[in-house]
């Protein structure tokens, strides 16, 4: 072969060398990030039809109007009725800013558009869509309002639901923002170190301190031939670390029920290593921990990394809720409405109908089991011990009268030096219909002194007015 020829080959080589990156490059966009392009709130494609098709309105479950559309001039205005209510649930749906939240996950159902272009044109041509669909949500309206007034002040979440249908009745998050005056916060939105367009129900991990042992009281039940009692001292000593109980208080011989009531950390610290992280730790995933969340909104999976090479300090912190522990507040609601539930999880759902501009129902979500948490009699067994919590134990602040409650504080550390303060639970515990998480963030106080009395307030409610 001579040279010219040999330069040919190279140049020819070369060519299908960059022609093969060209189909890698395009094929690894089409396959992998095809569905974050897609809905990627800058895409300008979701922006094709806002001129020329009336969006769908947004409702709570009862009816109220929580978001609409109005044609002035030759232009449609978005309306959000409450601000900040509804900032990172319904979100925004702005030109400048791009879209979030239900404005963005249902954007083609509230336009009435297929994610297909070439679908869309031929049903354009037949017959043009000028006006969308619109969604009726479970969430109730008054709830979320009370659930945001009593968080008021402070940073953290709360998430209540129906423990059986899995409707999230109320889901706020704090700080929020006021998506009707976007334009002139966007600055200040951005750059405030405290996140505020984070959603820290379904985006939020945090060390879920002692309503973590509501898991690990599972595994100790589930464990054959485990020795029940212990006697705290107030400290113990595990693989060079000192575990402490709270203020350092000796409990004596107690057992396990004993131990939840007064979340007694060495107990639940010394079990641990006796049953061993793989029994936790597939606790904790039957129970979604772990596992991806199927949900309305965009959620972060909560992590306990239990098959990594842990030694017995991080197992006996794990345990307790500390260490390498991490969940969302939405995560947390569903572990209590499992245990509501008779130990079966069922997806939580936000939107609860889809309805045509003709007033239809084009779809109505119903209930789906997601996991077996644990069985029935397991279930029972805690939830008797969790009402103990509310009725004598560190959860005496989320008591009701003449009504049974369910409950676990937890006090977590994190790296701020203020403790975050959490309650989870339901009501009636006979027959639940709330289940409830709330996590203070940062506020430096235990759960049953600061969060227990926001989650009775909303049970209260949620009990007196809830219609199914």
């Amino acid at each position: 072969m001579n040279k010219e020829n040999k330069r040919i080959v190279v140049v020819l080589i070369g060519l299908c060398l960059m022609f093969i990156s060209l189909i890698v490059y395009i094929s690894y966009f089409q396959i992998f990030e095809a569905e974050a392009i897609k809905n990627n709130s800058y895409n300008k494609r979701l922006w094709i039809n806002e001129e020329s098709i009336l969006r769908g309105s947004i409702y709570d479950r009862n009816g109220k109007t929580l978001a609409y559309s109005e044609k002035i001039d030759d232009t449609y205005k978005r309306y959000y009725i409450y601000g900040r209510l509804y900032s990172h649930i319904i979100g925004y749906s702005y030109r400048e800013y791009g879209k979030s939240g239900l404005e963005l996950q249902y954007n083609n159902t509230l336009l009435n558009i297929n994610e297909n272009a070439a679908i869309n044109e031929i049903k354009n041509i037949v017959a043009p869509t000028t006006e969308g669909n619109s969604i009726k949500l479970t969430i109730d309206h008054e709830l979320q309002a009370k659930a945001r007034t009593l968080l008021k002040g402070k940073k953290g979440s709360i998430v209540a639901m129906n423990p059986s249908t899995g409707e999230i009745y109320a889901m706020v998050s704090l700080p929020d923002f006021d998506v009707a005056n976007l334009k002139a916060d966007w600055k200040a939105i951005t750059e405030s170190p405290d996140s505020p367009l984070i959603n820290r129900a379904t985006q939020g991990l945090y060390p879920p301190g002692s309503t973590f042992k509501l898991i690990t009281t599972i595994a100790v039940l589930n464990t054959a031939n485990l020795e029940e009692y212990y006697n705290c001292t107030g400290s113990t000593n595990i693989n060079g670390y000192v575990f402490k109980d709270y203020q350092g208080k000796a409990h004596g011989n107690i057992d396990l029920r004993q131990a939840l009531i007064k979340s007694c950390n060495t107990y639940f610290a010394t079990k641990s290593i006796e049953i061993g992280k793989d029994r936790i730790g597939n606790t904790a995933e039957r129970f979604m921990i772990n596992n991806n969340i199927p949900f309305d909104l965009p959620i972060k999976s909560s992590q306990f990394p239990f098959k990594e090479n842990l030694d017995k300090t991080d197992i006996a912190a794990a345990a307790i809720g500390q260490g390498k522990v991490l969940v969302t507040p939405l995560n947390m609601a569903l572990i209590v409405s499992g245990i509501a539930n008779e130990g079966q999880i069922v997806k939580p759902i936000l939107v609860k109908e889809i309805i045509s501009k003709n007033n239809k129902i084009l779809k109505k979500n119903t209930t789906e089991v997601l996991s077996q948490g644990t069985d029935s009699i397991t279930a029972n067994k805690l939830k008797d011990m969790m009402v103990d919590v509310v009725k004598s134990g560190t959860g005496k602040n989320a008591r009701i009268k003449n009504i049974k409650v369910a409950g676990k504080t937890g006090t977590a550390e994190n790296s701020s030096g203020k403790s975050h303060a959490w309650f989870v639970g339901f009501a009636p515990a006979d027959e639940p219909k709330i289940a409830i998480a709330v996590i203070l963030e940062e506020e430096g106080s235990t759960g049953g002194k600061s969060a227990a009395p926001i989650a009775r307030d909303i049970m209260i409610h949620a009990i007196n007015n809830i219609k199914d």
